[in-house]
């Protein structure tokens, strides 16, 4: 008989799979489902609630666990996706107008027709009313995530479709966000993230194709995105946008990460 590896050697080898992410996230959230229906809902809010901060000096950032998922861990998995569909946009399946257009329409549909559906049901609520944009956004990283649990089973063009389709939707309801929810937009902030997406921009045209210049921008630029109030997740994209795709040796630098 054979022994079996080592259990450290068998998490290697889970972790190495294609499909490793989409089967851990489907039992997370079954985990999260059970503990949210069950009594263990009361320690499950208060993880969720527990106060993370980072602070230099008088600045900082305080924030329960729930935003920090959202706006930092969110903002990692778009500036994934940003790289992805880059290369796709580039070099593959949505390389040609016509091909990125239709995940762009599909967007656009997803958008538009749940807000009419909920208008259509709500609209003598004012109250509810206020909850129009809820259903615009799409949860693509669970779809991009049971897509990921079939691993190479699942053809190339529906992964782009869908990252692509993620990048638009999530762009829109950030827009959405700004426009119709935010009060509390903070100018100066705006600015201090718009000047540092220049500094990428600029590290672009200059084929700056170091990763180190890009993440420390990156982190300046999530943190001043944050402060704006406006979503986080933003920086994660434009980010993504502003690495080059290929180094003089036509070597990707986005390998790195």
């Amino acid at each position: 008989m054979s022994e079996k590896p080592p259990f450290s050697l068998a998490i290697v080898g889970f972790i190495r799979l294609e499909s490793s992410g989409g089967v851990l996230i489907v039992l997370a959230t079954v985990i999260a489902m059970v503990a949210a229906n069950t009594p263990l809902a009361g320690l499950y809010r208060l993880l969720l609630e527990t106060p993370l901060a980072i602070s230099v000096g008088d600045a900082g950032i305080d924030k329960p666990l729930l935003l920090w998922i959202n706006d930092g861990l969110m903002a990692v998995f778009f500036f994934l996706i940003g790289l992805e569909v880059k290369r796709e946009a580039l070099e593959g399946e949505l390389s040609s107008a016509d091909r990125i257009g239709l995940p762009a329409i599909g967007a656009l549909g997803g958008i538009l027709a749940p807000a009419c559906i909920y208008t259509a049901l709500n609209w003598r609520d004012p109250g509810a009313m206020d909850g129009w944009a809820i259903p615009v956004a799409t949860d693509i990283a669970f779809a991009l995530a049971l897509l990921g649990a079939f691993g190479q089973r699942v053809p190339v063009a529906l992964k782009a479709f869908l990252l692509a389709l993620a990048i638009f939707d999530d762009l829109a309801a950030i827009a959405i966000i700004a426009v119709f929810y935010a009060s509390d937009l903070s100018p100066g902030m705006l600015g201090s993230a718009a000047g540092l997406l220049a500094v990428a921009v600029g590290l672009n045209r200059l084929r700056v194709t170091a990763v180190a210049p890009y993440v420390l921008v990156g982190l300046a630029l999530w943190v001043a995105t944050l402060k704006s109030g406006v979503h986080a997740t933003l920086a994660g994209v434009l980010i993504a946008f502003c690495i080059p795709m290929r180094d003089a040796h036509g070597h990707s630098p986005s390998v790195a990460l």
